[in-house]
């Protein structure tokens, strides 16, 4: 699980997508987290605790050429730097913020896999939100991973450009071991995964897949189909499913 609104390099804060059909995509959203009898979520997509920590915006013509997928945002130490790294090791440039003086302030980024995400500096302690109450039993990400043929060298780009410290995670596929990542931030408490494309994960495409924890997973998968999704699979309070639009994200029992 992630420790949310925590000022450290690797941490992530919230993550958003564009998508053509801005107001299809939020009823869909907003029918599917809001279950159970306490929703976890509001139909405006904040959190019980009226915390933004997911966003829907239309795509305008400044974001068409974005993937169709969630873009997770990570405080990095420098967003210029990672940047230059992300480049250099195969990744790509989608978007980059900057002030009056040319100085980097956000980036969104492309993985050599096509994996999108997006960087920002590390906010500080003092200004990260208050809140009342427990995030653990509020809409949060809950985590995030991302699965991809070459995890290895994946492990390696993100070690470079975020600044995570890879730990293995051991795995078994049939009569092979193998080991997954735990991404670990600063603090040394985890902050995503990247798996290898086998075994469990084997038709997972390459982007990074957001678990957002709901009321009633039953419920919210009945919605899911009926909103015109789908769902990929479902596994120990765990299911992954696509949105209308095609895009893929994880939903789990809160």
């Amino acid at each position: 699980m992630i420790d949310g609104y925590v000022s450290r390099i690797g941490g992530i804060i919230s993550a958003d997508m564009a998508v053509p059909d801005h107001e299809g995509e939020v009823r869909f959203y907003s029918r599917v987290l809001t279950t159970g009898d306490n929703p976890l979520w509001g139909e405006d997509l904040m959190n019980n605790l009226g915390m933004p920590i997911i966003g829907l915006g239309p795509m305008s013509p400044e974001y068409e050429h974005l993937p169709r997928q969630w873009m997770v945002h990570i405080q990095v130490a420098d967003v210029a730097t990672s940047v230059e790294r992300a480049v250099a090791l195969g990744g790509r440039e989608l978007l980059h913020g900057k002030d009056d003086d040319g100085n980097s302030q956000w980036a969104g980024l492309a993985d050599p896999n096509g994996a999108a995400f997006g960087i920002m500096p590390v906010v500080p302690a003092e200004a990260m939100p208050k809140f009342e109450g427990d995030l653990a039993k509020a809409g949060r990400i809950a985590w995030v991973d991302l699965t991809v043929p070459d995890a290895a060298s994946t492990r390696d780009f993100y070690q470079q450009v975020v600044g995570w410290t890879p730990q293995d995670v051991a795995m078994t596929d049939g009569a092979d071991d193998y080991a997954d990542y735990n991404m670990l931030g600063a603090d040394g408490k985890p902050a995503a995964g990247v798996c290898h494309a086998r075994g469990v994960n084997s038709s997972l495409p390459p982007v990074w897949l957001i678990y957002l924890p709901v009321g009633d997973l039953s419920e919210s998968l009945s919605r899911v189909r009926d909103g015109g999704g789908k769902v990929v699979s479902e596994s120990g309070g765990i299911a992954v499913i696509q949105d209308p639009a095609g895009v893929f994200l994880a939903l789990a029992q809160g």
